[in-house]
């Protein structure tokens, strides 16, 4: 009896543990409608049919109707990030990063381009590089300046 208690017990406590320690899941990447006004209507319907394509997985297709929508508007963020989404799911990450930072650019107090889980992989592009710290200083030690 003790030692079905104990199994119980262990079981339920490796249970728990393992249940706290999964991760949300990220937020499936959505193409944005183009908001900007002035926008040629065209680019409105080939937004739209770009984003039914790139929901259907047919990221080929969702890449020209996105570059399509681009080049009738070229100032819009938005345009930018869908034809990024669209590279990104291609696997053209060098493209696709070009097209997120001019999308954050040209969108500068747009949240969701600029907290995209797409765009947060190539970084801020107005923040410092950090700065990485030399493992062999050029200054000499000092009492207390070494490993602990």
């Amino acid at each position: 009896m003790k030692l079905l208690t104990f199994v119980v017990a262990a079981s339920l406590i490796l249970g728990g543990m393992t249940a706290c320690s999964s991760k949300p899941k990220p937020k499936p990447l959505v193409p944005l409608a183009l908001t900007d006004s002035g926008v040629k209507p065209q680019a409105l319907t080939l937004t739209e049919q770009g984003t039914q394509a790139y929901q259907a997985k047919q990221f080929e297709e969702a890449k020209g109707l996105f570059s399509q929508a681009m080049a009738l508007a070229p100032q819009s963020g938005q345009a930018h990030y869908n034809y990024a989404l669209a590279l990104n799911a291609l696997g053209d990450t060098a493209a696709a990063r070009q097209h997120f930072l001019e999308a954050a650019n040209l969108a500068p107090g747009d949240k969701t381009i600029w907290d995209s889980p797409a765009l947060s992989p190539y970084g801020n592009p107005e923040s410092p590089k950090p700065m990485k710290e030399h493992p062999y200083a050029t200054q000499r030690p000092v009492i207390g300046s070494g490993p602990r």
